[in-house]
């Protein structure tokens, strides 16, 4: 046994254990188990009043409690836990000695009969034991306890949520309830591909890594691409090669990946994030409109048999008819502000006057998306699409027919938060030229999120675009509104933090 001073009193005794199990020819690092049930199928297994069928089952060892010559345990996988009874006389010495050698945390694989114990309990009388994994760090298990109202109240050392998302390994481990948010979370990209793949969509991969980045108003990560002695950059979307399919086409394909940005991190934002955007061709906003509205309701559908988001802990009802409200509209209602008079400097003072200090090189769109996010998305709640954006955001849109000022674009907002973001797309190659040249010009004068002119992307569009609806959706919001977390940090596996 290797010595380290940076080694509690219980790992060493673990390592002692491991030590002894080795001199016994017991390897505490197996291949594989041939298992033949979960432990619910196990527990499904099981007829009263007949001897119980033999079952193999595996998984880590919750519970150990030693009486002599018997030992009772409990063995946790995915689908849950069966109880275990070990007995001297049935294992024989060899055999029980190992079983005193495991602690709470080890993987075990064991076969025998089911039976029914004095207590009712459904329980498997081990014939063989087999170990599979011996944990050398003990899981911070925790305790429980039963607060004054019935509810039953956990402690352990992963109550930190920081600590949680660092281990989140050991997280998983501990609290089963956080794998099924994260199975939840399969599901409902699942439901969304089956939503997508049964009108006809094209599931297809876009690069990553790309010499230009653009198709969103983001600062990108930077890397160097050494063979090729350039810069490329993590893409912020992944809008502009899904277009260029559109323009080869294929009429209707969807994505659903990765994207990075260079920013902050709160409860809704991740620099690294799962997004979902789709293009249809021969179609418009009010077209994605209707078919963000199905989708999110068929996920919902699917994933939890009902139509009811939790926000913060609180319900939420989906399935009134979903609002549909203009972003002018809206702005001056909850700001009064009316943006067909207002200059910009108006805009700064009403963001002053909020307590707010407007962003630093911000242009008019920029304005305008700030004022929005303070007074208006706070009372948003319950579903609604904001329709027809100042064409000032929305640089990839088409301006909205008979109001060249505005751009048919709508934003879907549920909880107070934006979930999906659509475009009937500007498939004019001059006028998106044009506004790239804007975009160029407002980078020039320090707005570091402005986009970037595209000469291939436009080049595709010389060739011909059909009218197209575009949508993006953010998987990780959405999964937030099906399981019910409060963070985006609760479903994304291994969220980003600060390095140790």
């Amino acid at each position: 046994m290797s010595e380290s001073p940076d080694r509690s009193f219980v790992e060493l005794a673990r390592r002692e254990k491991l030590d002894a199990l080795r001199e016994r020819g017991v390897a505490p690092f197996a291949y594989r188990f041939e298992r033949t049930h979960t432990t619910a199928d196990a527990l499904a297994a099981y007829r009263e009043g007949a001897e119980g069928p033999g079952v193999a089952v595996a998984g880590r060892l919750v519970a150990l409690r030693g009486h002599g010559k018997t030992t009772f345990a409990h063995v946790e996988d995915l689908s849950g836990r069966l109880q275990l009874y070990f007995r001297l006389d049935q294992l024989g010495e060899e055999g029980y000695a190992v079983v005193g050698l495991l602690d709470l945390g080890d993987h075990a694989g064991v076969s025998g009969p089911l039976f029914r114990t004095r207590t009712g309990e459904i329980t498997v009388r081990v014939e063989r034991l087999t170990l599979l994994a011996k944990a050398l760090r003990p899981l911070p298990l925790g305790k429980s306890a039963e607060r004054e109202d019935g509810s039953v109240e956990h402690f352990s050392e992963l109550s930190d949520a920081e600590l949680r998302y660092r281990q989140r390994y050991a997280d998983l481990a501990v609290h089963p309830e956080r794998r099924e948010a994260f199975v939840r979370r399969a599901a409902v990209v699942r439901a969304v591909r089956a939503f997508l793949d049964a009108r006809g969509f094209l599931e297809v991969e876009t690069p990553i890594l790309q010499p230009l980045y653009g198709g969103a108003s983001a600062r990108p990560f930077v890397t160097r691409y050494n063979a090729l002695d350039a810069d490329f950059y993590l893409r912020i979307a992944d809008e502009l090669y899904l277009k260029r399919l559109i323009v080869g086409g294929l009429e209707r394909v969807y994505e659903i990946g990765k994207d990075f940005r260079n920013e902050g991190m709160d409860r809704l934002h991740n620099p690294e994030f799962t997004m979902l955007e789709c293009y249809q061709a021969y179609a418009d906003y009010t077209d994605v409109l209707e078919l963000t509205e199905g989708l999110v309701r068929e996920v919902f559908r699917t994933v939890t048999g009902g139509q009811t988001a939790f926000v913060q802990g609180e319900p939420l009802d989906l399935a009134p008819a979903w609002r549909r409200a203009p972003f002018l509209e809206l702005l001056a209602e909850h700001s009064g502000v009316d943006l067909r008079s207002a200059d910009d400097d108006r805009l700064r003072l009403a963001i002053t006057a909020r307590g707010a200090e407007p962003e630093e090189h911000a242009g008019r769109g920029r304005l305008i998306d700030q004022l929005f996010k303070l007074t208006v998305e706070p009372h948003l709640q319950a579903p609604t699409f904001i329709l027809d954006y100042p064409s000032e955001l929305s640089p990839l849109a088409k301006p909205k027919r008979g109001d060249p000022a505005l751009a048919e674009r709508f934003e879907l907002f549920i909880g107070g938060s934006e979930l999906a973001n659509a475009f009937s797309e500007l498939n004019d190659p001059d006028d998106q030229r044009q506004r790239f040249a804007a975009q160029t010009a407002l980078r020039a004068a320090g707005d570091e999120e402005a986009q970037t002119l595209d000469e291939d992307f436009l080049r595709a569009l010389e060739y011909g675009m059909p009218p197209t609806g575009g949508l993006g959706l953010g998987i990780d919001r959405l999964t937030m509104l099906v399981t019910g977390e409060r963070s985006i940090r609760d479903v994304v596996l291994f969220p980003a933090l600060r390095p140790e």
